[in-house]
């Protein structure tokens, strides 16, 4: 088992920071990718009563921010969080593409583990919304295979797509049963993030003002609200262009900020490869490289599915989220569809899922969502929660995140000490 711990978090307020004129084209940058870091940063610092000065290193994760917000070398600009204290300590940028902030935060921890250090600032980052649909969608294409994928036109989407069809065709589901399913996970997720204070799409957020808080009423709505974007994934089905970012503070087992009483323990950690290219897997029905990395993780925390409280996994598609849920042992294989339409992975559930809102509705700048994660769970397991909380008070947690279509999977399971 893993001797480090979390000792404070932070995660930024997520959304759409830009505004745009239609007429003239200009946007307006309302909290720059610099502000984003700067707030996480700062903010997790306080929160672990933790000065720059006794930090020894800081690991950023961040996908793209130089396709995004034209600014690559972006890991040095901690220094900026505290000039005095932070300059001249080691700083790096960890790239994954949807996991970078779970690998930033390995990355970290194995520092820590070598005895070279012994404090580490993680810190998550992604400015999406500078861009128009068009960049965005060539900016997250670079993450696929650019050879067969990418560059032949095909998007994120389309490659999740290609799941949600393995998975469909493999179980037998008919079309309408299937959508019920997704439609299910991407309720559960719309509820939780109206108590979500920080979410995407909270309180008065599209999804609350178009009541989408069950499957019926995603069901419902007109071809023009909820278009079909890659068959047979509709826009409902799909998570959001997001802003912002979220910082954690890990420490080794002998750190002084332990003695707060606000730790959690790092219990354990899986992370697994698939193949970059779809077409050279063994199937499109489940996630193979995440089930291996939920494995290695829960081997390393003495822990099973069924000793799990709550769980924040990559619903970046709704099809995702079901995968991920089976990758765990949450559901059996091909059943997750089937215990999200029964209501199960509530707040008042054995094990609750995605109570931030998830991908979904907290929402998803890619180079901050694991270190989100994380901070998130964190904040539930020390009785601090953010938004809504399950029924039980929790003691482990586990996070999922995935980067490019499911080839970086990173499982973490955190214990609360």
């Amino acid at each position: 088992m893993s001797r480090i711990s979390i000792v404070g978090a932070y995660n930024t307020k997520f959304g759409n920071f830009v505004q745009k004129n239609k007429e003239t084209g200009e946007v307006t940058d309302l909290k720059s990718i610099y502000d984003l870091f700067l707030e996480a940063g700062r903010g997790a610092l306080a929160d672990a009563g933790v000065e720059a000065k006794d930090v020894d290193g800081v690991w950023v994760g961040s996908c793209a921010p130089g396709l995004f917000a034209n600014q690559e070398h972006i890991a040095a600009f901690a220094t900026e969080i505290d000039p005095e204290g932070f300059r001249f300590k080691r700083m790096v940028r960890c790239e994954d593409a949807c996991a970078s902030g779970s690998v930033a935060l390995y990355e970290a921890l194995y520092a820590i583990e070598s005895g070279r250090i012994d404090a580490a600032l993680v810190l998550g980052v992604e400015k999406m919304n500078l861009l128009d649909t068009k960049g965005v969608t060539h900016a997250l294409a670079t993450c696929s295979y650019w050879p067969e994928e990418g560059g032949l036109g095909m998007t994120f989407p389309a490659l999740f797509a290609e799941y949600a069809k393995g998975y469909r065709d493999h179980y037998k589901i008919g079309n309408e049963k299937f959508a019920r399913m997704l439609a299910s996970a991407a309720a559960l997720c719309y509820r939780n993030g109206l108590g979500n204070p920080l979410a995407h799409f909270g309180k008065g957020g599209p999804s609350d003002k178009l009541g989408l808080i069950t499957a019926e009423a995603i069901l419902a709505l007109q071809p023009d609200k909820n278009p079909m974007i890659a068959e047979p994934l509709r826009l409902h089905d799909c998570s959001l262009v997001t802003d912002g970012a979220a910082a954690i503070v890990l420490v080794g087992p002998n750190h002084p900020a332990l003695k707060m009483g606000k730790s959690v323990r790092i219990a354990g950690i899986g992370q697994a490869a698939e193949r970059l290219a779809i077409s050279k897997r063994a199937n499109m029905f489940e996630l193979q490289a995440a089930k291996e990395a939920a494995r290695q993780a829960f081997a390393e925390a003495g822990v099973g599915s069924k000793d799990i409280d709550i769980a924040e996994v990559h619903d970046c598609f709704t099809i995702n989220q079901l995968l991920c849920t089976e990758a765990l042992g949450l559901s059996a294989d091909g059943r997750a569809g089937f215990d999200y339409m029964d209501g199960r992975f509530g707040p008042a559930d054995k094990v609750s899922v995605n109570l931030s809102g998830g991908l979904k509705a907290k929402g998803h700048p890619v180079g901050a969502t694991g270190v989100s994660m994380h901070a998130l769970l964190y904040k539930q397991l020390i009785g601090e929660p953010i938004g809504q909380a399950p029924a039980k008070k929790p003691t482990v947690g586990v996070s999922l995140n995935v980067g490019g279509s499911a080839v970086t999977n990173c499982v973490t399971v955190l214990r609360r000490e």
